[in-house]
């Protein structure tokens, strides 16, 4: 075993019970009934961090403007799993976290170990309104104990991103609708996406989709279970859906469909431009995230990238965000407050506007900003991203997470799927993710 890999495995460990012992230690609130409301005369500065494209910055501007007396102070990290580290760090020391962090849906198992360190939106309205989001959203965010510990942003469903240009150069059918039945329509499968790939490959000699590993998160995340059974325990060795599954990626990447991108940076955009690939999974908000490679590399909505109500394998939920209130805020009330506002309907139809991050909020998901064209929707020829997005959403489940299943994602499986888009064979990939489960001492 190599010196990195045991410092990784290390740190993992080390972090993981640290956070146990941090449970209790940040546990409670002793400012919630002290605290003065903010305004010009108790000037008071919020710290907000979230991470990815969540298109919340002009929100903030917003707020201040609404709420004299309230400065945001805003930290972005670039991907979710950079700010799962940030979180576990600060978390782990008892310091350092912001007033409003948002959280990923990958993280929940994580969190809610330490559920009693985050206040307990209830004390400020949470139950009142929890009707406002899809019922599974709220669920997801409470606790055993029935404390709601964060309100809903965006969920997760996903169609296909795909360049229109590029699949009629290779005979393929490139109309929005003609794609979707391509792909099967509502019966569509991942064998049909594998030999429509396949097809894509001969015709074009070019790679059919980005990187290997946004496959395999989302033949994961489409599943009943997934890493982790609904009871708790692990879901990986002689899971045979899982198993099926991984065995249908390894025959796409052997036959060329991957383009062996490396996840969230593709080049710096170039690989969207340049015809490296003709698709890929995208929820709702990787279509914010798309836009910004594109346009990072200089191109435009001219480029031919278009998004199909498609997905295979049936409905498909991937991410979704939630923002919480540490317990060490020394402004919950505060806190609660904008993260309350910045999760309302109005605020999450102008978040999708800009980022693509699709409505938790049900009057959101109707409203005419989701629905209707803008910004995004034009960049992807004029696509109706919204009314996509809402069918996508159609027999979505929320599937439970584990207390490691981000760790399992991106120290698992991250290095198995980059190591079939290199060449290696799917059954020594495999064997090399399990033994790095065991070496990780996941549970």
């Amino acid at each position: 075993m190599d010196i990195t890999r045991t410092s990784r495995i290390a740190k993992a460990a080390a972090v993981a019970g640290s956070l146990a012992l941090l449970a209790t230690g940040c546990g409670g609130n002793n400012n919630a009934t002290s605290e003065q409301p903010a305004s010009p005369d108790n000037p008071i500065t919020l710290t907000v961090t979230t991470f990815g494209t969540m298109g919340l910055d002009d929100l903030y501007t917003k707020y201040e403007s609404e709420n004299p007396g309230v400065k945001i102070q805003a930290t972005n990290i670039d991907t979710g799993g950079n700010a799962l580290t940030d979180w576990k760090t600060k978390q782990a020391a008892g310091a350092g976290l912001p007033d409003v962090q948002a959280v990923e849906e990958g993280w929940l198992g994580q969190v809610m170990t330490v559920s009693d360190s985050f206040t307990d939106l209830r004390d400020y309205g949470a139950g009142d309104i929890a009707g406002q989001w899809v019922d599974w959203k709220v669920q997801q965010a409470t606790d055993d104990e029935g404390r709601i510990i964060g309100y809903g942003t965006d969920i997760g469903p996903m169609g296909l991103c795909y360049n229109a240009d590029l699949f009629k150069e290779a005979g393929l059918p490139s109309e929005r609708d003609a794609v979707a039945e391509l792909f099967g329509g509502d019966n569509a499968t991942w064998e049909q996406f594998v030999d429509v790939g396949k097809d894509y490959v001969k015709a074009s000699d070019k790679a059919f989709y980005d990187q290997s590993g946004f496959v395999w998160n989302s033949m994961v995340n489409q599943l009943d279970e997934g890493y982790y059974k609904a009871d708790g325990t692990l879901n990986i060795e002689g899971n045979t859906q899982l198993r099926e599954r991984w065995d249908l990626l390894a025959d796409a990447a052997s036959n060329g469909l991957s383009s062996g991108q490396t996840q969230w940076d593709w080049g710096k955009g170039q690989a969207f431009v340049d015809g490296s690939f003709a698709t890929m999974p995208c929820p709702g908000w990787m279509l914010g995230v798309v836009k910004g490679q594109i346009e990072g590399a200089g191109g435009d909505s001219t480029g031919g990238w278009d998004f199909a109500d498609v997905f295979p394998g049936g409905p498909a939920n991937w991410g979704g965000t939630f923002l919480t209130v540490p317990a060490t805020s020394q402004h919950p009330a505060e806190a609660a407050k904008l993260a309350q506002w910045l999760t309302s309907a109005d605020s999450q139809a102008a978040a999708f506007e800009v980022a693509g991050t699709f409505p938790s909020s049900l009057d959101a998901q109707q409203s005419e900003a989701v629905t209707g064209a803008n910004d995004l929707t034009k960049f992807f020829n004029d696509a109706p991203i919204g009314k996509i997005l809402a069918n996508r959403a159609e027999g979505v489940k929320a599937q439970f997470k584990g207390p490691n299943d981000s760790v399992i994602q991106e120290q698992v499986f991250g290095p198995a799927t980059i190591a079939l888009d290199s060449g290696t064979d799917g059954q020594k990939a495999w064997n090399d993710a399990l033994a790095t489960l065991k070496d990780l001492d996941i549970k």
